[in-house]
């Protein structure tokens, strides 16, 4: 797919992508409004703590990161041969921002 379809793609579907636009995944959000004030959780199965970049600034949040297949990054150390058959588990670079709707 040519990079501007999806990005129109992105537009018509995914507003606010366009920011994210260089990261090949955004981790999926939640956001909850609570009594002492906001919980935000993202899903970054398979995501090693060290490989997660935060920024707060106002009401925004930046999640930056990357996700590693460290299997496969194992059976290359060790010169075994390793086929796949199936991936659908995105392993990239990648970057979420969340506005939460008051500061």
């Amino acid at each position: 797919m040519s990079k501007d379809l999806i990005r129109l793609m992105n537009a018509l579907f995914l507003p606010g992508a366009d920011a994210c636009q260089d990261a090949p995944w955004q981790p999926n959000v939640d956001l909850y409004r609570t009594a002492q004030g906001w919980l935000i959780k993202f899903e970054l199965a398979g995501v090693r703590p060290e490989e997660i970049d935060l920024q707060v600034l106002g009401g925004r949040l930046t999640l930056c990161g990357a996700r590693r297949d460290t299997t496969l990054e194992e059976q290359r150390k060790s010169d075994c041969s390793c086929v796949h058959h199936r991936m659908e588990i995105s392993y990239s670079r990648f970057k979420r921002e969340v506005s939460c709707p008051a500061t």
